[in-house]
């Protein structure tokens, strides 16, 4: 069994580096809040991320078929939620709740 200021030690030397670590982010904020490419990202982002997962969750679609009604009615309620209050949270959680509803549904039988 090892030394207790071993122990001690090691627990020290763990904790200075996960909080070096936890902390390193937040010192390149500061030059990174100016920079023009950043703030492009940040009003250009959202609506690719949308779009990436939009392609993700229907690549395999299969058209037409029993198989297409839970995830297309999960997209029209999503873009119906987003269009009526613009709230990305209610977005998606509308659009997920209907789309695991209606799996569930179809896929129990």
């Amino acid at each position: 069994m090892p030394d207790t200021r071993y122990l001690l030690m090691a627990i020290a030397v763990s904790a200075a580096i996960t909080w070096a670590l936890r902390a390193l982010p937040f010192t390149f904020l500061a030059p990174l809040r100016a920079s023009a490419t950043v703030k492009y990202l940040g009003a250009r982002m959202p609506a690719g991320v949308m779009v990436i997962l939009f392609v993700y969750c229907l690549r395999d679609l299969p058209l037409p078929g029993p198989h297409a009604a839970a995830p297309l009615a999960a997209l029209a309620v999503t873009v119906g939620l987003h269009l009526w209050r613009r709230n990305a949270l209610l977005s998606i959680l509308g659009g997920t709740i209907v789309s695991v509803a209606l799996a569930s549904t179809l896929f129990a039988h």
